[in-house]
Order: C-alpha cells, then structure tokens, then sequence
C-alpha cells in the first residue's frame, strides 16, 4: 500500500480541514521555492501563526497584504551601492514573494518584527449560522405542518 505525503500542500494553505480542499492548493504549492523559510503554527483550535525567517529586512522592506482568501507577504532587499568583496555569502539577500491560500473562515490579525523573524498571526472566526446547534427532541409528538 502507498503512503502519500500530504507536507507540501500543508506549507502553503493554513485552515483548511478537508483534503479535497488542500488538492485546489496543489499547484501553488510546488511551485514554492523555500525562500524565505517558513514555519506555520497551530498554537490551540482556532489560531495559527505563520513565522518567516526574514533577517537582514527592515519592517519598512516588508509588504503583508492579506486580499480575500490570499495572504501575501513580500521582501524587497535594499540595494547596495558598494560592492563588497565576499569570501563567503551565506545570507540571502535577494527580494521575495510568499503567498499563502487561507480558508474563508481564516482572518489575519496582526503581524510583529522579533530578531529576524515576522511573526503573522491568524484566527478561525466561524460565522453563527455555520456553527453546529442542538436541536431539541419532543417527546412523543412531531411538530405540525402549517400547510393546508
């Protein structure tokens, strides 16, 4: 028997419970190149944090964007006029665009700047007429058609 690994969908869609919703991200999500590094978060039922690895960006060059079911969050390095010569470049310093499909019920609430990393905090806000209600049982009797 197969073993899917379902990890690639989940890096680019937060909030979605059903699978055959993660297949509609597909596409967006193969097409990520892993830069900036990313975590996302579920911190309890109803709240996600995505957390990006943005060192070396200053809050003025990051752009979050959050437009219907989208979420977008862009770099743009700043040019260095003096060329430096370098023994070794390991910091990336190049512009980025991360995109990341959220679920209708999934609303960004605020984004924060600590040491490098932009923190972007989401909530699940579910609308009453979609929540599960009880419905009462009466004993013995149906209630009546009004029709006649």
């Amino acid at each position: 028997m197969r073993s899917y690994d379902f990890s690639p969908l989940m890096r680019s869609t937060v909030g979605f419970d059903r699978i055959e919703q993660l297949f509609n991200g597909m596409e967006r999500a193969s097409a990520d190149n892993g830069f900036p590094p990313y975590n996302i978060i579920k911190t309890d039922g109803d709240h996600f944090r995505i957390t990006m690895a943005v060192a070396g960006f200053t809050e003025d060059q990051l752009e979050v964007v959050a437009n219907q079911n989208t979420l977008k969050i862009s770099g743009k390095s700043a040019d260095d006029k003096e060329e430096a010569e370098y023994l070794h470049r390991g910091l990336a310093a190049r512009s980025f665009v991360q995109k990341f499909e959220l679920a209708e019920t999934i609303k960004v609430v605020g984004a924060a700047m600590e040491n490098g990393l932009l923190h972007i905090d989401l909530v699940r806000e579910i609308p009453e007429e979609l929540k599960p209600r009880t419905i009462e049982i009466n004993k013995g009797k149906l209630l009546e058609s009004k029709a006649a």
